[in-house]
């Protein structure tokens, strides 16, 4: 699906005039009153489900091309739209709208011995490059958040999905109009050539504030290799469950089910499941078979090939795989100190689980595990802005710095000081 824009002479100065639309769009989302973005993104959930049959005809012909080019089953139920997830997409819309406006926020305050009044005060970032691939209902999730901060965006989304995301885009564009907003508070790269990415890391650094790059492991690299200008990074989701000695042996069927089969192709799907050496004789085997009866494809260590014949040996690998499929790695650690250990090994920092009666144990696992998101007897599964009541996110971060787990509209500020004086000089 490319386009006129998606020429090499005229790639450049599309980009450019919609890097010059975003600034100009940002300074004045940056002025706008909370009822106004509210208004905005109110009307832009009426056009969404206003507008349903058009953004599931647009979803159709994504998938059927989707199909032709042999896009597996996780890809496809990502990219998928039904009536429940386009309500779901226009409920969360208006979840965003409940939220508070995080601009203009005082976070700290205090007073200096001379007089001077210090506040910090949260302000907008100013306009933010999202690049994603896949699932359309990031168009709608990434466009409402920025907006409810008072950011402009530029969206980048996959080409997978390009119909999909110009529907739901239109609905934000008219929410936007309704309200008297600029529309171009929220832009779509309108061609999938993937020199328009390129472009968007290297050549916008006097337009594009931050980059959320969303998606697999090569997107998201290319993003941190090239990008002049600061990443707000979303690695991959090698997420991991570990069953302790300790564990209630029904609760952690529930957990382990639900967090990899769910939805298998959500980043916060377990990929991994641990299980403690001292707990193999009543843990191992009827988590194993709950995984294969439930259709899940099991690959383990020695030991947890020794439950059943169908268990196909992991490798090396496997350890570090986020399959977004119907597939777990399995392994036997020597307790809760092997599984913080493997998890630091082999993981990505975004979710991991424990499952335990032991209090102490619990604890320490939730201390020591250096992830975005760490969980006590719940499922990975709950790794979601939406779940956090956050509205929903514009990703799940996986850095150190600035934006950790979901980030939502708070994540999506920075802050200045202001600084009140009497007439004060420095001496």
């Amino acid at each position: 699906m490319r386009t006129a824009e998606s020429e090499p002479q005229t790639l450049s100065a599309s980009m450019e005039r919609m890097g010059r639309a975003a600034v100009q769009a940002a300074t004045v989302l940056a002025q706008t009153t909370s009822a106004a973005k509210d208004s905005a993104l109110t009307l832009a959930a009426h056009a969404i489900r206003a507008h349903v049959e058009e953004i599931l005809a647009a979803n159709e012909q994504d998938r059927a091309a989707a199909r032709a080019d042999g896009l597996g089953a996780a890809l496809l139920d990502r990219l998928m739209l039904d009536r429940r997830r386009i309500e779901a997409m226009a409920a969360g819309v208006e979840a965003i709208v409940g939220l508070a406006d995080p601009i203009g926020t005082v976070v700290a305050e205090w007073q200096r011995p001379n007089g001077l009044r210090i506040q910090r005060v949260r302000v907008p970032l100013g306009v933010i490059g999202l690049i994603y691939e896949s699932r359309p209902n990031v168009t709608a999730d990434a466009g409402a958040l920025c907006v409810k901060s008072g950011n402009a965006v530029i969206l980048r989304g996959g080409s997978e999905s390009a119909r999909s995301n110009a529907a739901i885009h239109r609905c934000l564009v008219e929410g936007l109009r309704a309200a008297g907003l600029p529309s171009e508070c929220v832009q779509l790269v309108p061609t999938t050539d993937r020199a328009a990415v390129g472009y968007m890391l290297a050549e916008m650094r006097d337009y594009i504030d931050v980059i959320v790059p969303r998606g697999g492991k090569s997107l998201v690299a290319r993003v941190q290799k090239e990008a002049r200008v600061p990443v707000i990074g979303h690695l991959e989701g090698n997420c991991h469950v570990y069953v302790d000695r300790d564990a209630d042996v029904r609760m952690a069927q529930d957990i382990v089910l639900n967090a990899k089969m769910r939805r298998t192709g959500i980043c916060g799907a377990a990929e991994t499941l641990l299980i403690d050496r001292a707990g193999t004789a009543t843990h191992l085997s009827p988590l194993v078979h709950a995984l294969l009866a439930a259709g899940c494809e099991v690959r383990g260590d020695a030991l947890v090939q020794s439950v059943d014949s169908r268990v196909r040996p992991a490798t090396e690998e496997d350890w570090y795989t986020e399959y977004l499929d119907a597939i777990i790695a399995a392994r036997v650690v020597d307790g809760v100190q092997g599984a913080i250990a493997h998890i630091a090994r082999y993981g990505s920092a975004h979710t991991e689980s424990i499952v335990t009666e032991n209090q102490a144990t619990a604890e320490s696992f939730l201390q020591q595990v250096d992830s975005a998101i760490v969980l006590h007897n719940a499922s990975t599964q709950f790794a979601d802005g939406g779940e956090f009541g956050m509205g929903a996110e514009i990703g799940i971060s996986t850095d150190r710095f600035h934006a950790r787990g979901p980030v939502g509209v708070e994540q999506l500020t920075s802050y200045k000081y202001v600084v009140r004086g009497t007439g004060q000089v420095r001496p």
